[in-house]
């Protein structure tokens, strides 16, 4: 069972940074993409940002040049630097590691960590 922890979650006033970290464990493809959804109340479960193990990095527009997705491959951890943080990004963010499957045969399998909190709020 492959099991995602997150950390780095809190209470963050607007305009303020925060760092999310998220450490993978278990049996997994060296190939694979971690990175981040959340979910805002009242809103659909929506993909941040993610990044593949060869470094291939992807974001929401409404993220793009306010936050940084990054890993580090040989402890299996990615990190997302939040920075100029607003009221809109406050939601719970999970972990989430995707499977990079190179067969037919096989089949892409995701994983999810329990979630951390950010609230941005004065």
């Amino acid at each position: 069972q492959v099991q995602l922890v997150e950390s780095g979650g809190g209470l963050v006033q607007p305009g303020g940074s925060l760092r999310l970290s998220c450490t993978a464990s278990g049996i997994f493809s060296g190939a694979n993409a971690m990175g981040w959804y959340r979910q805002a109340p009242g809103e659909q479960h929506e993909l941040v940002a993610d990044i593949t193990s060869r470094g291939r990095t992807n974001y929401a527009d409404s993220v793009k040049g306010r936050f940084t997705i990054s890993r580090n491959n040989a402890e299996n951890t990615v990190y997302l630097q939040m920075n100029s943080l607003r009221p809109e990004d406050t939601a719970v963010y999970y972990c989430h590691l995707r499977t990079i499957v190179t067969t037919v045969e096989a089949s892409e399998m995701h994983y999810w960590g329990k979630g951390t909190l950010v609230t941005v709020s004065s």
